[in-house]
């Protein structure tokens, strides 16, 4: 496994099939599962590439970006366990100029979710994948579900800058009691963890009633405790991420929500209903 530092040292010189997966670190089974599925894209003799990078212009918050998690020892030893054949790990100093003037804008899907509360946030989501991608040139790149409207802008950025790399999207890889795994659940105090599988379960029963106003009631009744407080609840057009005003198209049903300071979110797809 080779591991790299520096963007300069990124020189693609083979034809394999490269197949890349975008990460902050502090993996967990849920990344590995990208991984496998990068693996089994790429297949035994192409190369999996996973880059492990804690963006520092994603975040909204500076005590958020100063608490992310950063074992990159067990990250790197999860990497040779899945045969991993590259792991890019930059710092930020090599990623972004101290003069830099140029970023990645998404003016539609960004506008409503975690783009509405977390301004900025997209911005640096697509300005960093794309230089990933111009770095690492891969053919195809896999990412979780769990983060469906970050899943649904590079989807879109790819599109319309017409960058050639296939975007695959993984299902959400969750807890045995339900939580969404996340990087963050490692920062949850005991009691927050026993109570934040109640989001998943809102979610789920929610998606079975049979109006926008009873989902939406629903899903906020079951998310609710004294120890959280919901940032988000909407349920938006699952292809423009718009709010919609009936069910007959796919819709979603998505939250994020706060544990002290530690924000969590999830999303539950709701099918057309005749």
């Amino acid at each position: 496994m080779r591991v790299i530092t520096h963007p300069h040292e990124l020189r693609r010189s083979d034809h394999k099939p490269r197949v890349l997966v975008p990460t902050m670190g502090a993996l967990h089974e849920g990344h590995l599962a990208l991984i496998r599925q990068a693996r089994t894209v790429a297949g035994p003799d192409g190369c999996v590439a996973v880059s492990i990078f804690v963006n520092p212009i994603q975040f909204d918050r500076a005590d958020d970006l100063d608490a992310y998690p950063r074992p990159l020892e067990d990250d790197l030893a999860a990497c040779r366990r899945e045969g991993v054949d590259l792991v890019f790990v930059p710092d930020a100093g090599s990623m972004y100029h101290p003069d830099r003037s140029t970023k990645v804008l998404e003016t539609s899907l960004s506008t409503t979710l975690c783009g509405a509360t977390r301004p900025g946030h997209f911005d640096g989501v697509c300005t960093v994948v794309l230089k990933l991608f111009n770095l690492l040139q891969p053919d195809h790149a896999v990412f979780g579900e769990k983060d469906f409207q970050q899943l649904a802008i590079i989807r879109r950025m790819v599109r319309d800058l017409d960058v050639p790399v296939e975007i695959i999207g993984h299902p959400t890889h969750r807890e045995p009691d339900g939580l969404a795994m996340s990087s963050r659940n490692v920062r949850l105090t005991p009691p927050q963890r026993a109570d934040a599988p109640r989001i998943h379960r809102a979610l789920f029963s929610a998606s079975e009633a049979d109006s926008i106003e009873a989902i939406l009631r629903t899903a906020q009744s079951g998310i609710e405790s004294p120890l959280n407080r919901i940032d988000y609840l909407q349920l938006v057009d699952a292809e423009s991420l718009q709010p919609v005003s009936d069910l007959t198209r796919p819709s979603l049903l998505a939250t994020a929500v706060f544990y002290d300071k530690v924000r969590l979110i999830d999303n539950q797809g709701i099918p057309a209903r005749p």
